[in-house]
């Protein structure tokens, strides 16, 4: 399994924003924390996406 820090973790997701990845994990994307070091798997990744999957966005018609 790859596991990868917050910084690796949010350009896999094409993210910029820090806000936006405590976002992802206050929705359930689950972190891995040994220490003061965080890391997230690339599986968990890739399943968490698949969990939120929409084939719409709010807010159109």
């Amino acid at each position: 399994m790859e596991y990868m820090n917050l910084n690796a973790a949010m350009k896999l997701l094409g993210i910029n924003s820090y806000t936006t990845l405590k976002t992802y994990i206050a929705a359930g994307l689950p972190v891995i924390q040994v220490g003061k070091s965080k890391r997230i798997s690339k599986t968990a990744i890739d399943k968490f996406m698949a969990e939120h999957q929409s084939s719409t966005i709010k807010g159109d018609k």
